[in-house]
């Protein structure tokens, strides 16, 4: 894996907005926003998952159950339809992002970690520096980047999210988020939320959830098996 330090990028500050609620048993790989709610893809092989949540109460509104065989990764919507990538089983999930009824499971020629999208092409990364845009019709590659900071190269890539034209990324295991460019892959910033603890001792508990709240359109973030999820506001502009 590539080197997960920090170069040259600048750490911005930022203020927390709001806590609330959410599933302590959801091992969180994806967020995003779908209207009011939220939808949440769950990973670990007999407990993935997809899920309608509401924003405010984190409660569970509707679920559809993986195989379990499957383990859950990143999430996004796109073409009226839910985009679910899965980890080691190089395949895609399609479902209805209404009903969360599985329309299509499709093969995926990737390793799958993080997903999002700029409302053309399904963007992911595999775990790697690489980040690629794929053809939602034929799941081609369209184009690639390698996210850098200076010169290191940032690897581990999780959950992705676009919000307003930069690319955000969870870097797995750690407590930060890169701001990525997404026109040639350099790291504009990062997001430190170490002091984001709700006091629960779990190695698995990493920071992987990054969404816009449909409540007040800012950054929502949470962890696998968190009890809580915070909405969260920049304080500095994000740097060129």
């Amino acid at each position: 894996m590539a080197s997960t330090a920090v170069a040259s990028a600048p750490e911005l500050p930022w203020t927390l907005i709001a806590s609330r609620p959410h599933d302590s048993g959801a091992f969180t790989e994806g967020l995003v926003a779908h209207g009011r709610v939220l939808l949440e893809s769950t990973g670990l092989e007999g407990r993935s998952s997809v899920r309608r949540v509401d924003p405010a109460t984190g409660r569970v509104l509707r679920i559809t159950h993986n195989s379990v065989r499957t383990f859950g990764e990143g999430l996004t919507v796109l073409n009226g339809l839910a985009w679910q990538l899965t980890w080691h089983n190089r395949v895609i999930n399609v479902f209805s992002p209404a009903s969360l009824r599985r329309k299509v499971t499709r093969p995926y020629p990737f390793e799958g970690w993080g997903l999002t999208t700029d409302g053309k092409s399904l963007i992911a990364s595999d775990g790697s520096p690489t980040v690629r845009w794929l053809s939602p019709g034929s799941l081609r590659v369209q184009r690639t980047i390698s996210v850098h900071d200076d010169d290191t190269p940032v690897g581990r890539l999780n959950e992705l999210e676009m919000i307003d034209g930069v690319l955000w990324s969870n870097v797995w295991p750690t407590n930060r988020i890169a701001l990525i460019d997404p026109a040639d892959g350099h790291v504009r910033a990062w997001i430190d939320l170490s002091s984001l603890t709700p006091g629960i001792a779990n190695s698995e508990a990493v920071l992987c959830g990054i969404a816009i709240d449909p409540i007040t359109r800012l950054p929502v973030v949470t962890r696998k098996l968190w009890p809580r999820m915070y909405v969260i506001r920049l304080d500095a502009p994000i740097p060129a």
